[in-house]
């Protein structure tokens, strides 16, 4: 019978890890995660992923940068129609105040010649 003899597998060199594939997942044995200096502090964008499970693109943010001009014309509008409705109703008034004048003074003359009649 002949004896089996144990060799130790060839060491492949050591590679570092990246973020999508580290070397390891215990987080104590991973290196402490440094902010590149290009990025500026307080810049806490949300990384999410797509549905493929692929990370999306840190400046996947041109969505909601287009959307924004949309909603302060939005705004704009709404601020328009407001001031718009504003006005109408002012018009209604004054139209209002001066029907009621030309009521009155109508009133008023018909109550004199109703009064010249009676007395005559």
């Amino acid at each position: 019978m002949t004896a089996l003899t144990w060799e130790a597998p060839h060491k492949a060199p050591r590679r570092t890890g990246t973020i999508d594939h580290p070397l390891t997942h215990d987080p104590q044995k991973q290196a402490p995660m440094t902010t590149p200096a290009t990025e500026p502090t307080g810049s806490a964008t949300p990384v999410f992923t797509t549905t493929a499970g692929a990370p999306a693109p840190r400046q996947n943010r041109t969505r909601d940068m287009q959307l924004i001009p949309e909603a302060l014309a939005r705004a704009h509008m709404h601020d328009r129609q407001r001031e718009a409705e504003a006005e109408r109703q002012a018009v209604r008034l004054i139209a209002a105040r001066r029907m009621q004048r030309r009521a009155e003074r109508v009133s008023l003359r018909a109550r004199r010649a109703l009064a010249m009649a009676v007395m005559h």
